[in-house]
């Protein structure tokens, strides 16, 4: 445990993360880019690194069509890192609001996926899509939009279990894959790539004071798109 427990290094016990210091073995810190506000690079860590790391092992580059499915925590980075490797982006989303705002984030264009028509303009065309919902789904619709050799990585974590057609799959040798975060090389290649490119995430900055009500607001979906705590609240207690 990280919080309450024996401190091996100072004595006393541990105060996990309501510490002002801590002591980490060297193969385990991470270099943030001094030019990235510290504020918006903490997600990186979690959310950066956890679409970096598939677009990454995939091959994604300028050449790529790329999509991402669902525009929030996850999808938003993913958009931004797409982007700045040179694919060209398509944002898939249930709600047609969020077009102006996936422009914004580097996107090419914008798909209502209700919108069946809109769906079937894009079949069998993408190199590789990147699925960020966590909502149940029907993951098949965008299957049929990979083309030769395409991928589909899940990043989300969908409750139900995945009904997929084996032929889905077969034709076209189509694949489907799970990733989650990655290892500390590429953390650090990834918080490297973000600095030369100014990638951070958007975050909402709030004081420990109002954990309570952000958690509130995470389950109604109302942030854009990460909060980050003002750890330098906690002296105000």
């Amino acid at each position: 445990l990280t919080f309450n427990s024996p401190d091996k290094h100072l004595g006393g016990r541990t105060s996990g993360g309501y510490s002002e210091s801590i002591v980490v073995n060297e193969h385990f810190v991470l270099r943030v880019p001094s030019n990235l506000n510290l504020a918006a690079a903490a997600p990186l860590l979690c959310a950066g690194i956890t679409t970096y790391s598939p677009m990454h092992h995939w091959g994604v580059t300028k050449s790529k069509k790329v999509g991402v499915v669902g525009l929030g925590g996850l999808g938003h980075m993913a958009v931004k890192f797409a982007h700045a490797l040179g694919a060209h982006v398509v944002v898939f989303t249930t709600s047609p609001g969020k077009k102006e705002d996936a422009l914004r984030l580097g996107a090419d264009e914008v798909v209502v996926s209700r919108n069946a028509d809109e769906m079937k303009k894009h079949a069998g065309s993408f190199d590789f899509i990147l699925d960020a919902v966590s909502a149940d789904h029907d993951i098949n619709a965008y299957i049929n939009l990979l083309g030769i050799d395409g991928n589909l990585t899940l990043v989300g974590a969908p409750a139900e279990p995945l009904r997929v057609p084996a032929f889905g799959l077969i034709m076209g040798r189509h694949s489907l894959s799970g990733s989650m975060i990655g290892g500390i090389a590429e953390t650090q290649e990834m918080l490297d790539f973000c600095g030369k490119h100014n990638i951070t995430a958007d975050v909402e900055v709030i004081p420990i004071q109002k954990v309570n009500e952000a958690y509130e607001r995470l389950l109604k979906s109302d942030v854009k798109y990460r909060f980050s705590i003002d750890m330098a609240s906690l002296k105000s207690e």
